[in-house]
């Protein structure tokens, strides 16, 4: 007689013969068309940014009794700052979209921050002092000038400590996660190690190149320092001892412009900025 429990159907044999579909693959991370479009978004958020901070500026100007026009507007510091915060914040978001929805990666193991010790912070903050030194103490070797674009930031004092707070507590942050995060990732990966140092520092100086117009010697300064932060990620493999660096260097110069300038009252001082 057959027995009718251990005996198995048609329908039941074509599925044992189907093979169970793979699982699915991550994306390979750091490829150039992920570069392609950071760029892209780079530039289109730059643009829209600034046009959104003015269309709310036009927006509440009637009810907070602003009067300034387009050209005061576009060298304000608490807007020009407002705008980059919301440029960079929008800049996060699109970072953290890519590699935890689409990499399906960690986000902080994707960048390799690496938690750091307090000791291994205050190392960081001491390589960042040595850092200012160096650099303030060095020698002219390319034409310089005495008046440039980012004095617009530092027109008075209450511009000074907006500055100060922003170059200091979220700058460094977002750009270390831009160019020896993201950036060093891609070119690290597809190229490798020796023009992700470089090829880093050498952006890096290009995203101030506006703010230090013919002043060759500043700029050639910040490609020193961006070369500095590149090296110090290639050789701890983390991108914390960057950021702490970073913040610790820009810290030294605005206090060291906030003695000079007698408490941010005396703002003629030159600042070599990062």
């Amino acid at each position: 007689m057959m027995d009718l429990e251990n005996s198995e159907t048609p329908s039941e044999n074509i599925d044992a013969l189907v093979p169970e579909p793979a699982p699915r693959s991550k994306p390979e991370p750091w490829t150039f068309l992920d570069l392609l479009f950071f760029i892209l978004f780079f530039i289109a958020t730059l643009f829209l940014t600034f046009i959104a901070g003015v269309a709310v500026y036009a927006a509440l100007s009637p009810f907070m009794g602003w009067h300034y026009s387009l050209l005061t507007l576009s060298q304000n510091t608490t807007f020009l700052l407002s705008v980059q915060f919301a440029f960079y914040a929008l800049i996060l978001g699109y970072l953290y979209v890519l590699v935890v929805f689409h990499y399906r990666l960690r986000f902080w193991k994707a960048f390799q921050w690496g938690p750091l010790s307090l000791r291994q912070v205050l190392y960081f903050i001491g390589a960042g002092i040595v850092l200012t030194l160096a650099i303030e103490f060095a020698p002219t070797v390319l034409p310089d000038k005495s008046h440039f674009p980012l004095e617009q930031l530092l027109n008075s004092p209450t511009s000074a400590y907006e500055t100060a707070a922003f170059a200091v507590f979220f700058a460094p942050f977002m750009e270390e996660l831009i160019f020896r995060g993201f950036l060093f990732s891609i070119f690290e990966h597809r190229i490798g190690l020796r023009t992700a140092v470089i090829g880093t520092a050498v952006l890096f100086a290009g995203l101030h190149a506006y703010e230090y117009q013919g002043a060759w010697n500043h700029l050639l300064l910040i490609f020193v320092v961006g070369l500095v932060l590149s090296l110090t990620r290639a050789w701890s493999h983390k991108l914390a001892p960057s950021v702490v660096i970073h913040a610790s260097y820009n810290a030294c110069l605005m206090i060291g412009l906030y003695i000079a300038s007698s408490h941010f009252r005396m703002l003629q001082s030159l600042v070599r900025w990062s």
